[in-house]
């Protein structure tokens, strides 16, 4: 093997069910062989505050090296970690198929897993992971739920953060009156029957995912339209969350629930020659990546992860293949796009920007960095600044740009460097309110 690892990386399935995960004594070991390789390199410096924190951690120590700190301490870099694998993929020279065979955010989800399993996940955390729940919840009383989580909210946000821990000053996302599953049966676009895509015969199983089911439903309407016009037979399919909230906690097992029955529910519809089109990055990146390595044997899980596309993949493929249905139109102002990690993490390049790329005249500015949200590290109480922090330099580039409309596939990280930007400089809101550059693309066709 050479140095630098100039193969590609190969991800290993998460080997859950076996009894040597759940061994702290090995956990610790391979903790240690992990850190002490990265403290040898730290080319990692820069990409989240896990690796600031271990080296800090190496450099306070009486010797200077990982031998001399305390194992209690590493829950410190654990914390951090927002499994982005932006480290596995973009930086490390010593993933699989290197001998060293590092997989740092995998470590991190297995100090997670066992930590969940002796309980020691919050309450609050636990709550938040619950998004089906809180989703339906919170549509059915979306006006009382957003005037709760609104920040300056002096009666309700102490609460929140005495009970749930998440920081006062955090952006939450509202709740939608209505689910996109009640108004995807109620309105109807109108398919474009003289289409390419229309007449190649494309059909798709829209994933609807928590988020723009319950939160930001706009992101739906939008990707419906888009592919409508374009000629796609469409169907929204909604069977439940994909996991990655329980993910983060840790909760393997419920993940791996999850993947078996949401596999499953989309079966039928692959077997009729559909594919799935995920609406938000994090999800597609469940169903593409992740749920094959926590359950690599089930045949459904595999179909369906070969079937899945990213929103803004799909419409970048039928484009390629097929030619947009004409009717796009200049937008007035300058968009700033924001590539989020678990876009990147799907290996499909820069595909928003593609898209985006098909509108006349598009004047877009890319950022491909850190938004620093990472799920519940950016809400809270303990990580918010921190993921202030890390988001920070994309902050900084929305903040000067001052663009018409700032847009990332991960629309949570979205809000976060709006609030960002608005921190550095409170005159950098946009122009005009999108979440998902599949909205930006509705909008240029009319919508």
């Amino acid at each position: 093997m050479r140095e630098g690892s100039l193969e590609a990386p190969v991800r290993r399935p998460i080997p859950w069910r076996e009894a040597d995960f759940w061994d702290e004594a090995k956990l610790d070991a391979e903790t240690r062989r992990v850190f002490d390789i990265c403290h040898g390199c730290r080319r990692c410096f820069n990409l989240c505050d896990s690796f600031p924190r271990l080296f800090d951690l190496v450099d306070a120590a009486p010797s200077e090296e990982l031998d001399t700190v305390k194992s209690s301490d590493f829950a410190k870099v654990v914390e951090a970690c927002t499994l982005c694998d932006m480290c596995f993929l973009t930086k490390c020279p010593y993933v699989p198929p290197h001998e060293f065979d590092l997989d740092f955010p995998h470590l991190m989800l297995r100090h997670r897993a066992v930590a969940a399993k002796k309980g020691q996940v919050s309450f609050g955390a636990r709550q938040i992971t619950e998004t089906d729940r809180n989703g339906r919840m919170g549509c059915s009383m979306s006006g009382l739920a957003n005037w709760a989580s609104r920040r300056g909210n002096a009666l309700t946000r102490p609460a929140m953060a005495a009970v749930l821990g998440v920081h006062p000053d955090a952006d939450l996302p509202t709740f939608d009156s209505e689910t996109l599953e009640a108004q995807a049966k109620r309105l109807n676009f109108a398919r474009n029957a003289d289409a390419p895509a229309a007449k190649a015969g494309r059909k798709a199983a829209v994933f609807a995912t928590c988020f723009a089911n319950y939160n930001a439903t706009a992101i739906g309407r939008a990707a419906l339209e888009v592919l409508a016009k374009n000629g796609v037979e469409t169907e929204l399919v909604y069977p439940g969350c994909c996991g990655m909230p329980q993910l983060e906690q840790g909760d393997i097992a419920r993940v791996a629930e999850k993947a078996k029955s949401i596999a499953a529910a989309f079966k039928p519809w692959i077997a009729k020659g559909y594919d799935v089109v995920a609406l938000t990055p994090s999800c597609a990146l469940m169903l593409k990546f992740e749920w094959p390595l926590i359950v690599p044997d089930d045949e459904d899980v595999k179909t369906l992860a070969n079937a899945t596309f990213d929103a803004s993949e799909y419409v970048v493929d039928i484009a390629r293949r097929h030619g947009l249905a004409p009717g796009l139109k200049p937008l007035a102002g300058e968009i700033f796009l924001h590539i989020s990690c678990h876009s990147r993490a799907q290996n499909m390049g820069q595909k928003a920007t593609e898209m985006l790329r098909l509108i006349p005249e598009a004047k877009i500015h890319v950022a491909e960095r850190c938004s620093g949200h990472g799920g519940s590290l950016g809400v809270m109480k303990e990580t918010f600044e921190v993921a202030l922090k890390v988001g920070r330099p994309v902050a900084r580039q929305a903040a000067e740009r001052k663009a018409a409309f700032v847009v990332s596939e991960c629309p949570l990280a979205r809000d976060h460097i709006v609030q960002g930007a608005e921190r550095l400089d409170a005159a950098s809101k946009p122009a005009a309110t999108a979440r998902h550059p599949i909205e930006i693309l509705a909008r240029a066709y009319g919508g």
